[in-house]
């Protein structure tokens, strides 16, 4: 029942908010009384942490695998970024603003273990790209790699990119091509192009 709750809280949060759903909201989805979900975890804080630990896991593994593929690393990017958009549902900005708000401390960790997780596999995204003459063999990969997270985790910023003028898809392909184009060689940019002509 406990994994059922965390599914189902997962899910409902990344669709409505954080903070907009409520304990209730969630008994009443899975027809369960709210004594049952308290049984499993002692306040909506720790199922929010539960829900974002659970959800960081899934996606790291998914990107584990990801990478096992064998493909070249600018595809392996547009994969990656769309097994992420799927298990986040193509949320808005409202969902990790709502985290960031409401839960400053459990939104703070996941940052952490975010980027601990996104350094490393851009490092060896980005060797790997050099080995294969995609990307300039000049890039310093550790400067590369923070910006690239730093990037990606602006994009949630409903501040500067408002949602309802937005969308998660449009941002995360132009944010995509902004990164290669900067770090491609010419044949990168062949491969790059190719890509692009299927994601927009």
């Amino acid at each position: 029942m406990k994994d059922q709750i965390l599914i189902k809280a997962t899910d409902m949060f990344l669709t409505l908010g954080f903070k907009s759903v409520t304990m209730d909201d969630i008994a009443a989805e899975m027809g369960i009384s709210k004594k049952t979900i308290y049984q499993h975890f002692s306040n909506k804080d720790s199922l929010v942490k539960e829900a974002t630990m659970h959800l960081f896991e899934t996606i790291s593994c998914g990107i584990d695998d990801i990478c096992t593929l064998g493909k070249d690393p600018i595809e392996e990017l547009f994969v990656i970024k769309d097994f992420v958009m799927k298990n986040l549902k193509n949320e808005s900005a409202s969902p990790i603003y709502q985290l960031q708000k409401y839960y400053p401390k459990i939104h703070k960790s996941l940052m952490i273990r975010q980027f601990d997780k996104m350094g490393d596999c851009v490092i060896v995204n980005l060797k790997k790209g050099i080995e294969q003459g995609l990307f300039r063999k000049e890039i310093n990969t550790d400067i590369i790699a923070r910006f690239y997270f730093a990037g990606m985790t602006s994009l949630k910023d409903s501040e500067i990119f408002n949602p309802e003028h937005f969308t998660s898809k449009d941002l995360q392909v132009a944010y995509l091509e902004y990164h290669l184009r900067g770090i491609c060689t010419e044949k990168g940019k062949e491969k790059l192009e190719q890509l692009l002509k299927t994601n927009k």
